[in-house]
Formats: structure tokens, C-alpha cells, sequence
């Protein structure tokens, strides 16, 4: 069931309470930049065709110029995606100390802290979005490595690279992990939230993964109740609760014991997948494929026939 009131939750009025203002200003200036981001990563088209060029002539020093010139800037953008995605991972946890924390219940918390409760949510549909732009764009990864591969010709040859400076090896290197992941910024989250718990010993883990399985029942029951799902007014709403639903059941299954999948889950997961089922296909592919590669326990032996067939 819906907690009382956390209906209301996914709405735009949620405001923060005194005792929640100090976080909640802290992940507001990091959702503030959230926008611009999907915005610059929309518009990424990345350098393929001087790439191209400057590989299938390698003589031609202009060539190489341009194509070095265009691939500098475009790493530039690639560094601020990958710093956002690391101040977005320090407002998660701060988000997730403040909706664990003693003595509430998980759906207490979401009842008495609706604001971050909201911004819990805003930060998973942003990086359902990310990683959805980023499947589809292999310039990324290309642009990359081509850049990472001039660099280290330019050192071996003694040559000063302007660019350098945006980008050092050690920060290339971490790059390249983030870049290579196929959600990138949904792995960030994971890799969050396992830290957090274990980090966090003595807060049961229920604590957070109760929270986890209350949100995803919310996004569930607000789009397959029709009294509720009459209530939004646009499919933005709803695109929002079905990409904060499979959000918080990946993390769910990256921090629970047994995974989301298990009998003994607190999500229920054939609902979830019905309701995604239920969209439009071409809206719910990327979401799709979130739960059936970036999730931990799918293929289990625990996990029914049943999941895996409605997940072929």
C-alpha cells in the first residue's frame, strides 16, 4: 500500500522541514546542475569523423591536429560527467543517512521527510537518464579512448599536449572505469549505497533496504492504482515513477542479501515488471534492459522461472 500522504511525494510541492533543510540545501545545489548535464550529454556528437581521418592518414599532421582538437574539448565534457557523477554519489549518501536514521520506520521517514524523499527520487530519474543517453552514444567511449591513445604517443614522443591538464592519468584511469561501465552513473549509485551499509554497521541493513522496497511499492501502486495514475498530469509523471521505481530496485538488489528477485523479497517484482510491461514498448526498453543487466541476482537459482521468462 502507499503510506498515508507519500502519494503526495512524487508531487512538486514537497518542502523541507526545519531539521531536513540542512541536506536538503546541500543536494539541491547538485540537482540545480542536473539539467545542464543531460542537456550537454544529449548533445554530445562526439568526434567520429575527424577521428576517422586523422587514423586513416597518419602523416597528415593537420589531420591529427584537427582531430586532436576536436577530441580535447569533448574530454573536458567527459571530466564534468564524471565529477558530477561523484558529487551526485556524495548527495546520495547524505540523502540516505537522513532517510535510514534511528528510531523511524523507513516509511515514517518517507512520510515525515517527503522533500528528500523527492530528491531521492529526482536523483535516480536523472541517472536513468544519463545511463539511457549513454548506451546509445559509443562516441563516448571512442572520443576516449582516441584521447587517451594520442596522449600517450605525445609523451613517448616528447610532444606537449595542451589538454593534458584537464585531464591527468590517474583521473583517465578512473574515467575509463566510469566510461566503460554500461550504466555508469547507476553503478555509482550502487556502489554508493553497498558502501553505505557496510560502512554504516550499526544501522540494520533493513533500515536501508526497507527503504528501497517502500519507495519502489509507492512508484508501483501510484502507476497501476487508476485513481492515482488519473491524478498525474502529464506522461513526464509517469516516465518519473518508472524510472525511480527501477531505480531503487537495483539498488535494492545490489545492497540486499538475497537480491529483489528472491522469494523472500520485499518488492514485488512480478508487479514492477507488469506495470513496465504494461508502457509502451519503445518507453521502457532502456528500463528494461536496466533490470535484466545492471541488476546483481536476476540469474540466481532463487530467481523464479516466472521473472526471468516476463524479463526474456
Amino acid at each position: 500500500m502507499v503510506p498515508e500522504n507519500i502519494s503526495e511525494a512524487s508531487m512538486p510541492n514537497a518542502q523541507p522541514t526545519e531539521s531536513e533543510k540542512e541536506i536538503y540545501n546541500q543536494v539541491n545545489v547538485v540537482l540545480k546542475d542536473a539539467e545542464g548535464i543531460l542537456e550537454d550529454l544529449q548533445s554530445y556528437r562526439g568526434a567520429g569523423h575527424e577521428i576517422r581521418e586523422a587514423i586513416q592518414h597518419p602523416a597528415d599532421e593537420k589531420l591529427q591536429e584537427k582531430a586532436w582538437g576536436a577530441v580535447v574539448p569533448l574530454v573536458g565534457k567527459l571530466k564534468k560527467f564524471y565529477e558530477f557523477s561523484q558529487r551526485l554519489e556524495a548527495a546520495l549518501r547524505g540523502l540516505l543517512g537522513a532517510l535510514t536514521s534511528t528510531p523511524y520506520s523507513p516509511t515514517q521517514h518517507l512520510e515525515r521527510e517527503q522533500a528528500l524523499a523527492k530528491q531521492f527520487a529526482e536523483i535516480l530519474h536523472f541517472t536513468l537518464r544519463f545511463d539511457e543517453l549513454k548506451m546509445t552514444n559509443p562516441a563516448i567511449q571512442n572520443d576516449f579512448s582516441y584521447y587517451r591513445r594520442t596522449l600517450s604517443r605525445m609523451r613517448i614522443n616528447n610532444v606537449p599536449a595542451e589538454g593534458e591538464n584537464e585531464v591527468n592519468n590517474e583521473l583517465a584511469n578512473r574515467m575509463s572505469l566510469f566510461y566503460a561501465e554500461a550504466t555508469p552513473m547507476l553503478k555509482t549509485l550502487s556502489d554508493a549505497t553497498t558502501k553505505f551499509v557496510s560502512e554504516n554497521k550499526n544501522l540494520p541493513i533493513e533500515n536501508t533496504t526497507d527503504c528501497l522496497s517502500t519507495m519502489a511499492s509507492v512508484c508501483r501502486v501510484m502507476l497501476e492504482t487508476p485513481e492515482y495514475r488519473s491524478r498525474f498530469t502529464n506522461e513526464e509523471t509517469v516516465s518519473f515513477c518508472l524510472r525511480v521505481m527501477v531505480g531503487v530496485i537495483i539498488l535494492y538488489d545490489h545492497v540486499h542479501p538475497v537480491g529483489a528477485f528472491a522469494k523472500t523479497s520485499k518488492i514485488d517484482m512480478k508487479g514492477c515488471i507488469k506495470v513496465l510491461k504494461d508502457q509502451p514498448p519503445n518507453s521502457v526498453e532502456g528500463l528494461l534492459n536496466a533490470l535484466r543487466y545492471t541488476t546483481k541476482h536476476l540469474n540466481d537459482e532463487t530467481t523464479s522461472k516466472q521473472i526471468k521468462s516476463m524479463l526474456q
